[in-house]
């Protein structure tokens, strides 16, 4: 619609800034084979070539310098080429001559001027009658054409007066007028035809005037037709584009992109996040009842279905390729878990671009990287504690030289086992699968892996290399989560609404809540008047 509208807006603009052109024809004939009672084949085919020849010297050099000349127009000779072209009629003896110009009156002018330096610069012209003769006719032919200037003139300006009449007498007498002039220019023009032929009777090759010029008539499209047709050139050019971009797009779009591409299935689609800082983009903890929350809380609940009969305890987050938001997606799944009143520890294990001390503001300088070469030092000393109490995250540590070599340690699958105890569920964030090799090294450790897929960006071959890496690494792929994917209000305002504000919204009661009241995990509660999410407390066990 905008490649339409562009294209639409230019043609109308260059239509009003292009001036006008418009175009005088004549049609000419070499020979006198129609007035020949017994004309024969030579004398036309010779008449055909003739045509050919004036059809080529009309647009020559003296042909038009002598027009300009007898115009008085003081331009180069090589411009007026330039308005005038010429054909021969295929399988006559007929050419046409045609002057394009801005103004129609003389194109008209011009027109005449060529067929008359034609004619003279012809054959035709040399052998008629003699010097005075020719010079009188000439002069009689410039006298008519004068008088049928003067005459039409005095017609338009009868026009005028008829317009503005205030009687009925004056509109016929003007009328008459009109009728008497009328008259007078059709004789005066068949005169001048007579005179223009008379100049070239008693010769073979002689050059006869069929069509006389006109005042030009408007070429090319209008205004209107131009628009329209540029329009439709550029809704053609941009449904073109479309195709041709969507063809060339390997990016995934869609669940059944993933399960073309990977045969998985995906467990969730995140709308975009907004946020200038990364805190704010912890849309679970800030914006509890958003659409993204509860695309996050669909998650979850899908997780937990993918593993129904043992539940998982150790959970690797990891996407293709880099900026595919796993690491977002890796603390949000870990709240909402968190907040459902499971025990949660958030493991970075992406020490090569660690972003979780970021979205929790966090000490970045105390983590994994800590403990793995100091099995003295306990767990509890490096975990940092969260706004959610079931919530703890172990940040990166500084960042090692060889982060593969860690991860695939001896010591590394120790800390994993020990995490298991502190913990329901332990989420690793690792690095993206086709970037290194981290994210294949801890999958085979761990009880499930989730990919996350960023739609519109990620593309089809790096995640069926991931896939495909994962798989021979021994990973439990559980499926694919849809990151960025496009709203549909239909989609998420039915329940829920960003823009609504959350002392208006009504709780939903959850009858299973009465059934959690004596046990140590209490489900979160929702503060209808504040928005905030608050957790019954429960210390991780010491150890």
């Amino acid at each position: 619609a905008i490649a339409a509208a562009i294209a639409g807006l230019a043609a109308f603009l260059g239509s009003l800034t292009t001036p006008r052109q418009y175009q005088s024809r004549a049609t000419l004939m070499v020979g006198q084979t129609l007035q020949n009672t017994n004309p024969n084949a030579a004398e036309f085919s010779t008449a055909q070539v003739l045509a050919q020849n004036y059809s080529e010297l009309v647009r020559r050099e003296p042909v038009l310098r002598g027009t300009l000349s007898t115009l008085g127009l003081e331009w180069d000779w090589a411009i007026l080429q330039n308005m005038v072209t010429s054909r021969v009629v295929p399988g006559t003896q007929l050419f046409e001559i045609a002057v394009l110009d801005n103004q129609p009156q003389r194109a008209k002018d011009l027109a005449e001027a060529l067929i008359q330096q034609l004619i003279n610069q012809s054959p035709a012209g040399a052998d008629l009658q003699t010097d005075i003769e020719r010079q009188f006719m000439r002069t009689q032919a410039e006298d008519l054409r004068t008088n049928i200037a003067k005459a039409q003139s005095e017609i338009l300006e009868l026009d005028n007066i008829i317009a503005g009449a205030t009687s009925a007498r004056q509109i016929q007498e003007a009328r008459a007028r009109q009728d008497s002039l009328r008259t007078q220019v059709s004789d005066w023009r068949d005169t001048y035809v007579d005179i223009q032929n008379a100049l070239l009777q008693g010769s073979t090759n002689f050059i006869s005037i069929v069509e006389q010029p006109q005042p030009g008539t408007p070429v090319g499209t209008g205004t209107t037709t131009t628009v329209l047709i540029a329009t439709a050139i550029g809704v053609m050019l941009a449904i073109g584009a479309a195709f041709l971009l969507e063809y060339l797009d390997d990016t995934v779009k869609s669940a059944d992109d993933v399960r073309q591409i990977t045969q998985l299935v995906t467990l969730g689609g995140v709308p975009n996040i907004s946020g200038e800082k990364y805190p704010d983009k912890l849309i679970t903890l800030r914006q509890p009842r958003s659409p993204a929350a509860e695309a996050y809380r669909m998650v979850r609940t899908n997780v937990r279905f993918s593993a129904i009969d043992s539940p998982l305890r150790t959970l690797l987050i990891t996407s293709p390729s880099p900026e595919e938001g796993k690491s977002l997606s890796a603390a949000n799944l870990a709240v909402v878990l968190a907040q459902s009143g499971q025990r949660v520890i958030l493991v970075d294990a992406d020490l090569r671009r660690p972003m979780q001390h970021r979205i929790f503001e966090l000490n970045a300088q105390v983590g994994l990287t800590t403990i793995l070469p100091n099995p003295a030092i306990h767990v509890s000393d490096i975990w940092q504690d969260t706004p959610i109490e079931n919530l703890k995250v172990i940040a990166s540590g500084p960042l090692p030289p060889n982060p593969a070599d860690m991860l695939g340690s001896k010591r590394m699958g120790q800390l994993i086992e020990e995490l298991k105890t502190k913990a329901e569920i332990v989420i690793f964030d690792t690095p993206p699968v086709t970037a290194v090799a981290d994210a294949g090294i801890l999958a085979g450790r761990l009880e499930g892996a989730l990919l996350i897929v960023r739609c519109n960006q990620t593309r089809r071959m790096p995640l069926q290399q991931s896939k495909e890496t994962l798989s021979a690494a021994g990973a439990n792929l559980l499926g694919v989560v849809l990151n960025q994917l496009p709203r549909r209000e239909k989609d998420y305002g039915y329940y829920y609404g960003e823009d609504e504000e959350p002392q208006r919204r009504r709780p939903f009661p959850n009858p299973l809540n009465r059934l959690r009241g004596q046990s140590k995990r209490a489900a979160p509660r929702e503060h209808v008047a504040t928005g905030q999410v608050t957790v019954q407390k429960e210390q991780h066990p010491s150890g």
